[in-house]
């Protein structure tokens, strides 16, 4: 079968937004035909390359396999190209959550764009961060993870013990440490209900049989950290979260740390490495 170079621009398009309208746009023809090519790439390969569920498009696992070998030879197209051409290569693409890049990638992006790279930055969680990186529409991931997926090279950033952060008039803002025994009866602020760091600390709280409530749920670690400080209620943050004087940080004793990783595939060239480098 062969597969042409618009073929693999256009499902690479597709593959990094998992919207046609987007997609289309990003190389500037229209929605039907890109529906039409990606049809057609189905139709050649007798498989189905995404699945719709609701709302959200999902590549099937043929369409992780495409996608990964379209950003692939379209990356030795480029470095190909810019060797006998002296055109710049194309930017290494970096995902990571909204924490990482508030509290952890900043100045290791700053010493990459420094050294004259490009850097294009995604945002994503886990795992839409493992997908974008098996796919190869990022070079390199940082997100927290539980355990590292054997496929991809992972390695350790650094872990975050989990705390509590509360305002100083709290009536646990003077312990060093606590359980989450001490929570009893706390009306928490606390991350959706569909956040992974929301889930575990449910289950966490279920299982000691610690009763509490919500107080407000809050998208992000700083529209969290504004309602503490407000005295909306407590909450539990990863450890590299940023507060204010007002607002105190006390270890939670019997939650495990958050571990970040930095991922990538195997032989991603010069750049990605020193990027990789830099961020550990």
């Amino acid at each position: 079968m062969e597969l042409v170079a618009e073929d693999l621009a256009a499902f690479a398009a597709f593959a990094q937004h998992r919207n046609f309208t987007r997609a289309a746009a990003d190389l500037h023809v229209s929605q039907p035909a890109l529906h039409a090519r990606i049809r057609k790439l189905e139709g050649r390969l007798g498989t189905p390359l995404y699945l719709k569920h609701g709302r959200q498009l999902q590549l099937t696992e043929v369409g992780e396999r495409l996608a990964a070998f379209a950003n692939d030879t379209l990356d030795r197209a480029s470095d190909f190209l810019s060797s006998i051409e002296a055109a710049p290569p194309r930017p290494v693409v970096l995902m990571a959550g909204s924490g990482a890049y508030l509290y952890l990638l900043g100045e290791p992006i700053r010493r990459f764009l420094r050294k004259g790279h490009e850097l294009r930055l995604l945002t994503g969680n886990a795992t839409r961060t493992l997908e974008a990186v098996r796919e190869g529409t990022a070079d390199v991931g940082v997100t927290a993870l539980g355990i590292p997926p054997d496929d991809l090279d992972c390695e350790l950033l650094g872990q975050f013990p989990q705390t509590l952060i509360t305002r100083a008039d709290h009536r646990l803002a003077d312990r060093r440490t606590i359980r989450l025994k001490d929570l009893q009866d706390e009306a928490l602020v606390v991350p959706p209900k569909d956040r992974p760091h929301r889930q575990q600390l449910e289950r966490s709280m279920l299982d000691l049989g610690v009763r509490w409530s919500v107080a407000v749920e809050a998208e992000g670690w700083e529209l969290l950290v504004q309602f503490v400080r407000l005295g909306i209620g407590p909450a539990v943050v990863n450890g590299f979260v940023r507060t204010t004087a007002a607002v105190r940080k006390i270890p939670v004793t019997d939650l495990p740390p958050v571990r970040y990783y930095v991922i990538s595939r195997l032989d991603r060239g010069e750049r990605v490495d020193e990027l990789k480098r830099l961020l550990r």
